[in-house]
């Protein structure tokens, strides 16, 4: 009876293994979550500073904090890729201030798409509006500070 027991607890084992979710599953599940993820910490990048001495305007910061509520949402989705926040590809110091904030509106209008696909869970549903929410709310933000570049 005693050698029965192990081979039904392995059995048991690999059955709770098979049927939970791990964070990899749930991206594969949702690539499009992961994308915008990529995507709004680009944004982000774009719009944070990119050396020590730099000022970011109360606007900027505004779209930040967007941003940020947007990452937020998606991750409550759970839809985390383990990345810090402050996570993103290369931003060239050289590029100048009218040029990020386009590149940060192009980052912004990807994962807006990212997140625009159909999702046919109730809860990720209203998460996903809210991130939706954010991005559009920081999309408009830079919108306006383009606003005033191209008036200079």
């Amino acid at each position: 009876m005693k050698y029965l027991k192990l081979p039904l607890f392995a059995v048991l084992l690999a059955a709770l293994f098979a049927f939970s979710t791990t964070p990899a599953q749930a991206q594969g599940a949702h690539p499009y979550y992961s994308h915008a993820l990529t995507d709004l910490r680009l944004m982000r990048g774009y719009l944070d500073r990119l050396t020590p001495s730099e000022v970011i305007d109360a606007e900027s910061q505004s779209a930040i904090d967007e941003i940020d509520a947007a990452i937020r949402e998606i991750k409550e989705a759970a839809i985390d890729d383990g990345k810090d926040i402050h996570y993103h590809a290369p931003i060239d110091a050289q590029i100048t201030p009218a040029n990020r904030f386009r590149k940060a509106r192009e980052a912004g209008n990807a994962a807006w798409h990212d997140l625009d696909q159909e999702e046919d869970n109730e809860f990720a549903r209203g998460l996903k509006h809210r991130a939706l929410d954010h991005v559009e709310k920081a999309n408009h933000i830079i919108d306006h500070i383009l606003h005033r570049f191209d008036h200079m």
